[in-house]
């Protein structure tokens, strides 16, 4: 089932709205790549956030990039995995929020990562884990370009969204069983790989950047309510064009 935002009576742009949405997450139908697309949105629509990535574990506790609002995004979030260090990772291990107000002094403490970061423009990193009674899931990335913006206020709708989302996730593995971890977590990582392919193609059919193809293909999932895999993979198939 998809995050339908056309059954949404408020605005896009309504913060309460992005939480009915999120509300969906707990029928064990719901889409997961579906929900963390929309968190990481809300995440940079409702903070000063940049740019936005989300992370989460398999059975084995190995992170995997599962949502992000950009390329940059992705791209981070990915070397930040391959070099095993970093506020997410330090986030979800943790259970506990890493706020870094400039990643221009954290040079120390993850001297592959923030050299890496700040070459990408970012500044700044609050990472949420998504933790729910002992059970570490992942954790939720947000990037800034300015060092110093993050208000209290900010911080705590980023953990909120954190939370409400965690709780879907929750919800959506224990109706389906912890045996079936595993194969939940590759059925998104599947689909997450449809949708870069359908990206691609938009991207070279319309002439634009891949973030921009991105926004395309979530506008059309949206505007019809279905699922983004869906969407992705008839535009792989050659059955949509956009």
């Amino acid at each position: 089932m998809p995050l339908d935002v056309t059954r949404d009576p408020h605005s896009p742009n309504d913060l309460t709205g992005v939480f009915r949405r999120l509300a969906d997450a707990l029928d064990p139908d719901y889409d997961v790549i579906d929900t963390m697309d929309l968190l990481v949105e809300a995440a940079t629509r409702f903070t000063p956030a940049v740019d936005a990535g989300i992370v989460l574990a398999d059975a084995g506790g190995r992170l995997h990039v599962l949502g992000s609002t950009s390329e940059r995004a992705s791209d981070v979030e990915e070397a930040e995995l391959g070099i095993e260090q970093g506020p997410c990772l330090d986030s979800f291990r943790s259970g506990r929020v890493v706020e870094t107000p400039d990643l221009r002094s954290s040079a120390d403490r993850w001297p592959q990562f923030a050299p890496l970061a700040v070459r990408r423009g970012l500044r700044a990193g609050y990472a949420v884990p998504l933790s729910l009674r002992g059970q570490h899931l992942g954790a939720l990335n947000l990037f800034f370009d300015r060092v110093g913006v993050l208000t209290d206020q900010d911080a705590a709708v980023a953990q909120a969204l954190g939370e409400f989302a965690t709780i879907g996730l929750v919800q959506h593995r224990t109706l389906r069983a912890h045996a079936d971890r595993t194969a939940q977590l590759q059925h998104a990582l599947d689909s997450r790989i449809v949708i870069e392919q359908a990206k691609g193609a938009l991207s070279f059919q319309r002439s634009v950047s891949i973030d921009d193809a991105f926004t395309i293909l979530r506008r059309h999932a949206r505007s019809v309510g279905g699922r983004l895999h869906d969407v992705a993979q008839q535009i792989v198939d050659r059955r949509l064009t956009l």
